[in-house]
């Protein structure tokens, strides 16, 4: 069945947090997956991933060429990257050495973790994040091809923290050391996307910028509290504490949406993920989604779409990882 808030949870008596919605719905799972030590002059290159990498260097510092980019980034003790964009990249101790391929290094099973060049004067530790692969488009569509956290960024002590804590799992191996593993590095990608957040006005407009945006978030939790219910603008924006002309432009200028086409757009991604499960009726998902009939329902998820819901249940279901 649709995990609809409006069936299962109460807005008034919970605290709603959109930002973890969508979070569950791209249904991300972070993964540790290997890293390095390195010394002396050395240059790795990896190849376009075809998922979202993140890494962090631990100890010493390198610098990060990535592709379509025209100058180096220099990381180091701390700093925390994430790559969205499927661009090939280059890990030097120095942009001008020679780099060598990467997939030629660590390989097979039971090396995920390898020295390079001549001693260890850098650590890096690297891994990746599954997405659903309809419902993941949330995030790949509005991430930036690239992100860099540096150490001395506000969210330091949590980043050192977690690092400290993903090396000590993987040098001790003890029981449960995976799974704790990969919490570790859940929690970490998620901070990742929070420091990210906190350059709001420097994002685009679009779902990312007003998650957030404080002065929006009451509007945010209503909706995500009780997507089925027909939120009219005065309410919102009384619950923003704005009037509705200035709640009305600034989530506009924020969203760059309007609040129903919001509304409207969460509506239909809690639609594609409900009729992704086999068993739950078309009829079923437009009720609790509050649409008074199942035309109104199929109109308004074509417009968004393209589909009707049935052609997108079978291509959903048909379709590899879902």
């Amino acid at each position: 069945m649709l995990d609809s808030p409006s069936k299962f949870r109460d807005s008034t008596e919970m605290n709603i947090d959109p930002f973890s919605d969508i979070l569950k719905l791209t249904r991300a799972e972070s993964l540790v997956t290997g890293g390095f030590t390195a010394g002396g002059r050395w240059a790795l290159r990896f190849p376009a991933p075809d998922k979202i990498k993140f890494f962090a260097i631990l100890r010493g510092q390198c610098w990060v060429l990535l592709e379509g980019e025209t100058q180096p980034i220099l990381f180091s003790t701390g700093d925390v990257g994430l790559l969205s964009a499927k661009r090939a990249f280059v890990l030097a101790s120095d942009p001008e050495v020679e780099p060598i391929d990467a997939m030629s290094v660590f390989f097979g099973p039971g090396k995920p973790h390898a020295p390079i060049g001549e001693g260890n004067d850098v650590e890096h530790i690297g891994g990746h994040v599954l997405l659903n692969p309809t419902s993941g488009k949330l995030l790949t569509h509005v991430l930036p091809p690239w992100i860099h956290v540096p150490a001395n960024s506000p969210q330091a002590t949590s980043f050192r923290w977690l690092l400290d804590q993903l090396v000590q799992e993987r040098l001790q191996y003890q029981p449960g050391s995976q799974l704790v593993s990969t919490q570790l590095a859940q929690l970490l990608f998620v901070q990742i996307l929070r420091a990210h957040l906190q350059n709001n006005d420097a994002l685009p407009a679009g779902w990312l910028r007003v998650l957030g945006d404080r002065r929006l978030s009451p509007a945010l939790q209503l909706m995500h509290g009780e997507p089925a219910r027909a939120w009219h603008l005065d309410e919102l924006a009384k619950a923003c504490a704005m009037s509705r002309t200035v709640f009305a432009q600034h989530f506009r200028e924020t969203a760059g949406m309007t609040p129903i086409a919001y509304l409207t757009q969460w509506r239909m991604r809690l639609a594609e993920q409900a009729l992704s499960e086999a068993g739950e009726q078309v009829a079923e998902v437009a009720q609790s989604l509050g649409y008074a009939s199942v035309s109104a329902f199929s109109n308004a998820f074509k417009r968004e779409t393209g589909l009707s819901p049935k052609a997108w249940r079978q291509t959903a279901i048909s379709a590899p990882g879902t």
